[in-house]
């Protein structure tokens, strides 16, 4: 039935994007030795995957909340020197760094294993987590072209839950943005303090913001962005009806990817920031504790005075 041939068509095109990326990722990081190629697209390739999936008006809600999540990203990743000119260059996350000389798995100073994992996580894993997390709009995509999917009186319409999970997106985004601004505005005045001689004092003495939104949570932007691919897959069950369908394989592998590189880049913080340990002891990682906060906010207060 043509409804079936559209159903897979899609699918085939997301693939082939997934697959073509993969390769240019692998072949460029390889031959540039950055490895940061797949941090410059990804804020991009899951707004793409998205509005190849636009047929309907579902789809189409989910795309430009996708498309307003990648904003967001992009543009703090260019702030951040992320992006140059040619476009292979450009900041490297520091992290590779301590992982290729094998601090987290001696086996990786071997440059084999290194283009081995380079291959498998850097190029097709972290490529396949983008698809995967997008996947909730082929779920809509199915159940809007898919005869055996469509009832009687067609798909279901946009409801409730599509408010929810919209809404809930475009406020962590905004959460998302505040903790980059708040992020930004510490960096640059602690520098400015560096440059101009200043004698350091509170959370500019310790190195790292501890205020505003890092007051809560020591990674604002990691609790939201899972938060945020949590909420995108409310759309599937919105489509399908079923609290849980296949493309929840997406938000799950995310919540498990932050849980290592929130783990590595802790460390890698500890290692730098002596005063780092008494924070972790007072701000949880990525789950607010709400009992005794008022007294954590004046603590974080004094500190930064």
């Amino acid at each position: 039935p043509s409804g079936s041939t559209s159903d897979s068509s899609r699918y085939h095109d997301a693939i082939l994007t997934c697959t073509t990326v993969t390769i240019v990722v692998f072949i460029t990081s390889t031959l540039s030795k950055n490895f940061s190629q797949i941090d410059k697209l990804w804020s991009i390739i899951p707004a793409v995957y998205a509005w190849i999936a636009v047929v309907s008006p579902r789809t189409l809600l989910m795309a430009t909340v996708a498309t307003v999540w990648g904003m967001r990203l992009t543009y703090n990743f260019w702030r951040r020197g992320g992006y140059s000119w040619p476009p292979w260059e450009g900041e490297e996350d520091y992290r590779w760094e301590f992982i290729r000389r094998g601090h987290y798995l001696k086996i990786l100073q071997n440059p084999i294993a290194w283009h081995l994992f380079n291959l498998t996580f850097i190029s097709i894993y972290q490529n396949f987590l983008l698809l995967s997390i997008a996947s909730p709009s082929f779920v809509a995509y199915t159940m809007a072209t898919n005869p055996s999917c469509v009832g009687v009186e067609g798909e279901t319409p946009l409801n409730w839950m599509d408010c929810v999970a919209a809404t809930l997106v475009v406020l962590l985004v905004v959460i998302e943005s505040i903790a980059d601004n708040q992020q930004n505005q510490f960096q640059t005045e602690k520098y400015r303090r560096i440059n101009a001689g200043m004698e350091l004092e509170g959370e500019y003495k310790d190195g790292f913001c501890q205020s505003g939104l890092f007051s809560i949570v020591r990674k604002p932007n990691y609790a939201a962005e899972q938060a945020i691919w949590i909420s995108f897959y409310i759309f599937s069950i919105s489509a399908s009806g079923e609290i849980f369908n296949w493309s929840s394989i997406g938000w799950i592998l995310l919540v498990l990817l932050f849980q290592g590189s929130g783990a590595l880049t802790e460390k890698l913080t500890l290692m730098k920031y002596k005063e780092y340990l008494e924070y972790q002891k007072r701000v949880p990682l990525y789950v607010p504790r709400f009992y005794g906060w008022p007294s954590r906010r004046r603590e974080n207060s004094k500190k930064q005075n």
